[in-house]
């Protein structure tokens, strides 16, 4: 495994997807907005950097995945998957749930595939960027790459 190997990084490369590494310098986090600080870092629009959110809805944890722009609307979350009730899963769960620490969790290679949304506006976009599975590293790639590894749905699920 290469230094930038990752769990995400494997997970695309075994698919011979097609992906660029945006290796930066993690700085101070304001607010705990590691996406807004990848974006700014990385020189790209905030509404094409994407984060990842762990959440339970129903009892059944689900990956969300919004711009870092905006933030996660947790019942249109429910509704798109068919579910009532959802709430934000604890970092510490979310962390062991995934196998990637608070600030690069990524959407792929986690250790269990868990049911995916991603925000319907990831499908106007040429590029989109998510976690590489670690702090200090974005994976750049097309957006129905990362659907299709994801195994994602789609749907209107960020708020303002």
């Amino acid at each position: 495994m290469s230094a930038q190997a990752t769990p995400a990084t494997v997970a695309a490369g075994r698919t011979k997807t097609t992906f660029t590494l945006h290796p930066y310098e993690p700085g101070p986090v304001e607010g705990g907005s590691y996406g807004a600080d990848a974006a700014d870092a990385i020189g790209v629009p905030r509404a094409h950097v994407f984060k990842t959110l762990i959440v339970e809805v129903d009892g059944v944890y689900t990956v969300g995945v919004v711009p870092v722009s905006t933030s996660l609307d947790l019942k249109a979350l429910a509704a798109a998957v068919g579910g009532k009730r959802a709430t934000m899963t604890e970092p510490v769960r979310a962390e062991r749930i995934t196998g990637y620490v608070r600030g690069g969790i990524s959407p792929l290679g986690q250790r269990k595939r868990l049911r995916t949304v991603i925000d319907v506006s990831v499908t106007t976009l040429s590029a989109v960027y998510v976690s590489a599975g670690r702090k200090g590293l974005q994976m750049e790639l097309r957006p129905r790459d990362l659907v299709r590894l994801t195994e994602a749905m789609t749907a209107p699920i960020a708020g303002p």
